[in-house]
Parts: structure tokens; C-alpha cells; sequence
């Protein structure tokens, strides 16, 4: 019996003053994207964001919380993926590495076009939900 199942994934929002962590994509699809990737086997998704956020930014993170999870089949062109959203403060200066081209933060009146998968719609749903929780 063969069973098809969502693959799970991490992606990281993290802020400062400057704005929005983004990176550019080195790899299918491109765009901008908040840091993330797919969790490997045996490994928790609080360590899979952590080690993402490392590999991508060259960050370490600390504070890391659950945000929320998007699951819609068509999120991720390539299949289906189900995304644990974690927000986490950052430490250090970030550099692009490993799958990212480029790192660099954006501020929300000034986001990319090119925004890959469903971040605009996280980052929509985020900066709702930061606002009236304060």
C-alpha cells in the first residue's frame, strides 16, 4: 500500500526595526521567501527552523513560537506541503548562504513583488495578528 502525504515544512518570520527578514531563492520556485525549508527526518520542527534559519541566514534564532500552519495543497508549486510558521528574534548580521541568493530586509509598505508560495499571505496574516495583539 502506498500512501501520499503533505511534507512538512518550516518557515521563519523574523522582525527587527529594519523590517522583515526575506530571502531570495536560489532554486525553483524563485522569489522572495521568509527563511524555511523541509523538515529531515528525526528532527523536531523547533530544531528544523532553527537549522534553517542558520543555513539560509547565516542567524541564530532565539524566542522561536509557533505563529500558525498553512496547509492549502497549492501553497507550494512543487507538491503538497503542510508549513509550521514560527516568528523568532535574531541574532547577529545576516548573510545569504545555502539556498538563498540574497538576504535582506524589507519593511511591510515596501515588499517585493516577486513573493513566493503563500508568504504574502502569511506575512498579511501576521502583521494582523501582531497588531491586535498588542
Amino acid at each position: 500500500m502506498v500512501f501520499q502525504n503533505p511534507v512538512p515544512t518550516v518557515d521563519v518570520i523574523i522582525e527587527s526595526p529594519e523590517g522583515i527578514l526575506l530571502i531570495k531563492r536560489k532554486n525553483s520556485p524563485f522569489g522572495w521567501a521568509l527563511p524555511g525549508g523541509f523538515v529531515d527526518y528525526g528532527e523536531t520542527v523547533e530544531n528544523a527552523i532553527i537549522r534553517e534559519a542558520r543555513e539560509e541566514t547565516g542567524l541564530n534564532i532565539r524566542n522561536v513560537r509557533q505563529f500558525h500552519s498553512y496547509s492549502a495543497p497549492d501553497r507550494d508549486p512543487r507538491q503538497h506541503t503542510i508549513s509550521i510558521v514560527f516568528t523568532a528574534e535574531a541574532l547577529g548580521e545576516p548573510h545569504a548562504s545555502d539556498d538563498a541568493l540574497e538576504v535582506r530586509f524589507f519593511s511591510y509598505d515596501n515588499l517585493p513583488d516577486d513573493i513566493a508560495f503563500d508568504h504574502r499571505q502569511i506575512l498579511d496574516d501576521y502583521r494582523t495578528n501582531r497588531w491586535m495583539n498588542r
